[in-house]
């Protein structure tokens, strides 16, 4: 293994990873927009298990059988975001004069509790637009994106009139199933806020680390929920956060959802380093830390790791640039 391999962007789930994440499925544009209830249909009554389902000694038909399945996954739907921009506001720096638009980002289904508000420009939506062109300019050829003016950017109606073009864009490239899923579109939403929080733990800054973190990692999870393990350096980072301000059960409770998410991936480059520091802070805290010392131990034998980073040493390397 090379010394760099273990912070590389040849990892999947790293930070810096620039490959695909998931791949359109031959054929599929977008997904059905429709958003279904939260809970599953009542099937046929007097047909139903105690979960629910068919019960084994059912006289239901094959038809009956068939139909029953075809509505109960019409009645399951994935849980949508959904994208407002909301307000809009001129900054003006010493050379430069540009708009920030702010996007709140809710999910549906249930109460959103975390809704996340973000601010970009729109030189950042241009460069999410042209890196989606470079892997799925077919999957967005029909996807309009509001065009460059030489005047009147700043006029009132100009900016009302892109506050709700890139509403519209962006909740047209959720729809597809390949884009949303993509480092890109991920990235767009999420790393500006990562790269500012992981430079405040570099420099110390625990506190206003974890202001940052607390608000970008719930988006983060909405997003990657079809690859947890990509939440799993900022949740670390928490840790790291949380512990050096000698918290160390909100240090613990972050270290469990990082654990959830890698799940039991032992060759993932922060497996060893986490249990470690779980270890450590399950003894401080009084609780069982030997589950944890036999599974870092297990993990050791199978595949030891002769760097030897802490978790922290980990964590300060992600979103440099």
């Amino acid at each position: 293994m090379e010394p760099w391999s273990m912070a590389s962007p040849k990892h999947p789930g790293s930070p810096g990873w620039t490959g695909p994440i998931a791949k359109c499925t031959a054929g599929t544009k977008q997904e059905a927009s429709a958003a279904g209830r939260d809970l599953p249909c009542p099937g046929p009554e007097g047909h139903l298990d105690a979960h629910g389902g068919p019960s084994p000694n059912s006289s239901m038909t094959t038809g009956e059988l068939q139909e029953y399945w075809r509505k109960e996954k019409r009645c399951w739907r994935r849980v949508k975001l959904l994208f407002e921009v909301a307000s809009a506001r001129i900054e003006e720096r010493k050379v430069s004069k540009f708009v920030m638009y702010q996007i709140v980002i809710i999910q549906t289904g249930s109460f959103d509790s975390n809704k996340a508000v973000l601010e970009r420009r729109y030189s950042d939506f241009e460069m999410l637009q042209k890196s989606l062109l470079k892997t799925f300019r077919e999957e967005i050829e029909d996807i309009v994106f509001p065009k460059k003016h030489l005047m009147g950017n700043f006029s009132e109606e100009m900016i009302s009139e892109r506050k709700l073009a890139f509403q519209e864009y962006l909740s047209l490239l959720y729809a597809i199933r390949c884009v949303r899923r993509s480092r890109e579109f991920i990235d767009f939403l999420t790393r500006p806020e990562l790269r500012e929080a992981f430079g405040c733990l570099r420099g110390g800054q625990y506190s206003r680390a974890l202001d940052i973190l607390v608000r970008v990692v719930p988006l983060q999870e909405k997003l990657t929920a079809h690859c947890p393990v990509m939440v799993v350096p900022a949740l670390c980072a928490m840790l790291v956060c949380h512990r050096d301000l000698e918290r160390p059960a909100e240090a613990f409770a972050a270290g469990e959802r990082a654990l959830q998410c890698l799940q039991a991936r032992e060759g993932h480059r922060y497996y060893a380093p986490l249990l470690d520091a779980m270890l450590r802070l399950a003894y401080a805290l009084g609780k069982d830390f030997v589950s944890l010392q036999e599974k870092l131990q297990e993990s050791q034998l199978r595949k030891p790791s002769p760097w030897g980073f802490t978790l922290k040493e980990l964590t300060v390397r992600e979103y440099l640039y």
